[in-house]
């Protein structure tokens, strides 16, 4: 059992919420009970989640998606209104952290999708330094990338080959980071992973000869939250369980 105020005392010195410029507010979100002696992870704080969490007993629910986003503007109506009364009903805290936890170079979800993966990481680009950049333990083709992306993480990605170089410089970067592929391009990787594509991304993949594979939005931040969780439930002997609700997006 720990104070909440402890939890998220601990979440900001590993995370450094402070240091991102963000599309909505890090760290508690819904205050719940006090203390928390059960802690459910999850990538968003949908409906589905939180009934979930209830259904477990929890305390509080760390995820990377929370409710409130850049656009908002503060009303509790229709689905956050749902949501935050379920929420306060049972008495859950609310942890979101998004930005910082796609960084952070242990516990992130871009550093959790590179040692599932099996790549070495060296360096870092892109905007707030967010996309990772490193090397497989072997140089391969675009097709054996894809393949091994697919067994990992369970999903089929969209795959634009480039020129069929062999690859030996990945850049990533989890989520919808597709925006990130000329800067990807100039960090000098021979092929660019994310989560999502948009219509520019296969003009520019066919024109650089540079890969691109889209690997899912929900399937590559799904490693971020349950890490950072383990580690609370490890320090602060909490009950942890991650809950992964599948996603098509």
């Amino acid at each position: 059992m720990a104070a909440r105020t402890e939890i998220e005392g601990c979440l900001n010195q590993w995370l450094q919420p402070e240091r991102f410029k963000d599309y909505g507010p890090n760290g508690l979100q819904v205050e719940g009970r006090p203390e928390i002696r059960r802690l459910v992870s999850g990538v968003t704080a949908s409906l589905a989640l939180i009934d979930a969490a209830v259904d477990e007993g929890a305390d509080a629910i760390l995820v990377h998606h929370g409710l409130f986003w850049r656009g908002h503007d503060g009303r509790l109506t229709g689905w956050l209104k749902t949501r935050v009364e379920r929420l306060l009903a049972h008495g859950i805290n609310l942890l979101a952290y998004h930005l910082p936890l796609d960084a952070h170079a242990e516990l992130g979800n871009n550093a959790q999708w590179a040692a599932r993966m099996g790549w070495r990481t060296d360096g870092r680009f892109g905007e707030q330094e967010l996309g990772f950049v490193g090397a497989p333990p072997e140089p391969l083709s675009a097709e054996s990338l894809a393949a091994t992306v697919a067994d990992r993480l369970g999903r089929l990605p969209t795959l634009l080959p480039g020129d069929g170089r062999p690859l030996r410089r990945l850049a990533w970067c989890s989520g919808g980071a597709q925006g990130y592929f000329e800067a990807a391009i100039a960090a000098g990787a021979d092929a660019f992973l994310t989560g999502e594509i948009s219509e520019p991304q296969a003009h520019l993949a066919r024109e650089t000869g540079v890969a691109f594979l889209a690997c899912g939005h929900h399937a590559t931040e799904r490693y971020g939250a349950p890490a950072v969780a383990e580690r609370l439930a490890a320090q602060f002997g909490l009950s942890h369980r991650f809950i992964d609700l599948p996603n098509p997006a």
